[in-house]
């Protein structure tokens, strides 16, 4: 005898089983991935002003270990995550420009792939003229050879980091749309929608807690170390004669 489906709303169904996905980025990329972000536009929005110089300085300088991470995480880290797929990626760059100009084997996927590569690249290399720069301004360095020609090279770096920034970003829209899917999401998610094995098989999320550890307990070191503290009227008072607190006299 058949029975009839059951109609009761607690019943199980299959618009309830979530889709299958794959794990795609490690919890440490995305981690230093907004990290980084964050400390770049904080730094940038920071940059003009005397009264935030203290957390600009200090952004810069966790802007710099977050480098310094990414490329031993690269080095040493699983090889998803690895600095040598950028390269790769790059590597084929001449054959994908000859396919172009010939237009046989052409793949516009490719080509895609190659732009976002790219501007990850750039973005990592120019963090150390960057930073350095910055540093030797923030040290007056540029006084030995008079003008304010490191100030210049600094501030030159740091909008053509926000160039690279913002030609980034307009790719991962326009690829959204071309796709039809949101390219953005796995640097939240870490997850792509479909089925199969996942190229990533592991989080390594302790990883990612000891990096967000790491930046803020180095805030509040400099927090702690500054008598005026990082944010202009919030002083935190032990004063130690630190070099950002040195800094700042100079400026008195």
């Amino acid at each position: 005898m058949h029975t009839a489906p059951s109609l009761d709303p607690r019943a199980p169904s299959a618009a309830a089983v979530p889709a299958p996905s794959r794990r795609v980025t490690d919890a440490p990329t995305r981690m230093f991935h907004w990290l980084f972000a964050l400390s770049f536009v904080g730094a940038y929005l920071t940059a003009e002003s005397e009264h935030w110089r203290l957390l600009h300085v200090t952004l810069g300088y966790s802007f710099a270990g977050l480098l310094v991470f990414r490329v031993l995480y690269g080095l040493l880290g699983p090889r998803q995550a690895g600095l040598g797929l950028l390269w790769r990626k790059l590597g084929a760059a001449p054959a994908w420009l000859r396919s172009l100009r010939s237009g046989s084997n052409f793949n516009w996927r490719q080509g895609q792939n190659l732009a976002m590569a790219l501007a990850v690249v750039l973005m990592l290399a120019l963090v150390l003229p960057l930073t350095l720069s910055g540093y030797a301004t923030y040290n007056d360095w540029g006084d030995v050879l008079g003008g304010d020609w490191l100030e210049e090279t600094h501030e030159l770096f740091g909008n053509a980091f926000l160039f690279v920034v913002l030609a980034h970003l307009a790719l991962i829209a326009l690829l959204s749309v071309l796709r039809r899917q949101n390219q953005a999401l796995p640097m939240l998610t870490g997850r792509v929608p479909g089925s199969g094995p996942s190229p990533v098989r592991h989080n390594h999320a302790w990883l990612a807690a000891l990096l967000l550890l790491a930046v803020l307990a180095f805030g509040a070191w400099q927090w702690q170390d500054s008598p005026r503290g990082l944010v202009p009227g919030l002083g935190s008072g032990s004063g130690s004669g630190s070099a950002l607190v040195q800094g700042s006299d100079r400026d008195d």
